[in-house]
């Protein structure tokens, strides 16, 4: 029997939502994360306690939200409260395991952009901001990003650093975790840089290099993503996106 086809989202979706096993506490960024997150959820993670930034901790929502202000992030929620309170006690608290983040631009040392494209001032694109990303990036125990790779958001340099990454070198703060994008996933070396450690099912590393604007670091044993199971495939399409708003147009087998 062939393996179901899925979609490069998926595939990314899936593969991130499997670096939440065995996590407990997860700050959750709308979009990407969010999806993901809640696959997570359903899945591997079926104690995660989420935490959305308008104020609901151990949120089990009914449907995907759509924002963070989507009243559905209340439902089952074990508490809610102001978003003082929420990033006072219980984020500047140490209380929060994973901040699961999205992103414009990446640069090789986790720095991120979710801000502008271009110069502050003028900017070519001007993005939704930080919100509660900076914060989550520097209180979090470890931080999550999930997002789409090309040259244009894997740089050398980024435009505006809304939340910082590991120091050149390596060092005392806490940078990304884990990035996972539509081609594979990463983790980080000693030296604060980012390492591929799997390539997901049809990607190559001329792809992965051609992705990106700097001389990638590879893991010695660089293995292969396991595909979406049946069972993750349902849940994104018949339960948190059956619009395919994040998921994509179906693959054909």
């Amino acid at each position: 029997m062939s393996e179901p086809a899925y979609t490069p989202n998926e595939m990314m979706i899936a593969a991130a939502a499997r670096e939440l096993a065995g996590q407990r506490v997860c700050f959750v960024g709308i979009g990407l994360p969010n999806i993901a997150v809640n696959l997570a959820l359903r899945t591997v993670a079926p104690d995660l306690e989420l935490i959305y930034e308008a104020g609901a901790y151990g949120a089990q929502p009914a449907r995907l939200p759509l924002s963070i202000g989507d009243p559905t992030i209340v439902t089952g929620s074990l508490s809610v409260m102001s978003q003082a309170d929420l990033f006072g006690l219980y984020l500047q608290g140490g209380l929060v395991d994973v901040g699961f983040l999205g992103a414009a631009q990446i640069d090789r040392y986790g720095n991120i952009n979710s801000t502008v494209i271009g110069e502050y001032a003028t900017p070519r694109v001007r993005l939704p901001g930080s919100g509660g990303a900076n914060e989550i990036a520097l209180h979090s125990q470890q931080v999550f990003v999930i997002m789409r790779q090309s040259r244009r958001s894997f740089v050398e340099h980024i435009d505006f650093r809304t939340s910082p990454g590991h120091p050149p070198g390596g060092g005392s703060h806490r940078g990304p975790t884990v990035v996972v994008t539509d081609l594979g996933v990463y983790h980080y070396d000693d030296d604060g840089q980012m390492r591929l450690d799997t390539l997901h099912p049809g990607s190559t590393l001329d792809d992965v290099r051609a992705a990106m604007e700097w001389e990638v670091h590879v893991a010695p044993d660089l293995a292969e993503t396991p595909p979406p199971s049946a069972e993750e495939l349902r849940l994104m399409r018949e339960v948190l996106d059956p619009e395919r708003r994040y998921i994509g147009q179906a693959a054909t087998p």
